[in-house]
């Protein structure tokens, strides 16, 4: 009985966690026209979904060219989600983060790069100790040449690795902004735990594999 009681609680889990990506409503989003978004006073804005925002935000903005990083939430299906709602697996987003960069500094190919170098990328469904459907690895394309540029890279490194990629790859369609007390938080709460116990090792691990992608002021 306590090993039937088990499996049970694993099916339960595992299908609240995949609840997204099997949802109808979620697979319209998957199958739906990119919308691309137009740059503003010469700056791009690109989407990537890749665990804790937390942790993703940090990497980003450590990268030069890159202007700003948001976190958020995008990917999923249903309007105006908060923390407390993406927690629960039902809305369909993941812990995103909008990258606002320059074009000319830094191209969004290796944007991509930084993206998978800074995960585990055979991971499903979580990075480190975040498991859970809102913290599964998407990457958002919005024409068909970043999906291009998406799709070879990520089929480069299945071969590289000889594994099967996690990351996930959407048309883009709208970014929400997080709740204001989740964004900088790597730099506001530098002594908070995760921060130090996750966050910062993973932007360690990111920023010793690729330094001349870096920020001056991110090279210390």
């Amino acid at each position: 009985m306590r090993k039937l009681l088990s499996i049970l609680t694993i099916t339960l889990l595992f299908s609240c966690h995949n609840q997204a990506q099997t949802n109808p409503k979620q697979q319209a989003i998957i199958d739906a026209e990119p919308v691309v978004v137009p740059l503003k006073d010469g700056k791009a804005r690109a989407y990537f979904a890749s665990g804790c925002f937390w942790c993703v935000e940090a990497v980003y903005e450590s990268v030069k060219g890159v202007e700003e990083s948001i976190s958020g939430y995008a990917g999923g299906h249903t309007e105006n989600p908060t923390y407390e709602a993406s927690n629960t697996g039902k809305t369909g987003h993941a812990e995103a983060v909008e990258i606002i960069y320059d074009p000319k500094v830094i191209s969004f190919s290796e944007l991509v790069d930084v993206y998978f170098g800074s995960q585990n990328p055979t991971q499903v469904n979580g990075q480190g100790p975040d498991h859970g459907s809102q913290y599964r690895s998407i990457i958002f394309y919005q024409n068909d040449e970043q999906k291009k540029i998406i799709e070879d890279k990520k089929a480069a490194l299945a071969k590289e690795l000889d594994a099967t990629i996690a990351a996930e790859v959407y048309p883009f369609q709208k970014f929400w902004v997080g709740e204001d007390y989740h964004q900088n938080y790597e730099r506001l709460h530098p002594n908070q735990g995760y921060i130090r116990n996750v966050s910062v090792p993973r932007l360690n691990k990111f920023k010793s594999k690729f330094p001349e992608l870096l920020k001056d002021d991110a090279k210390h």
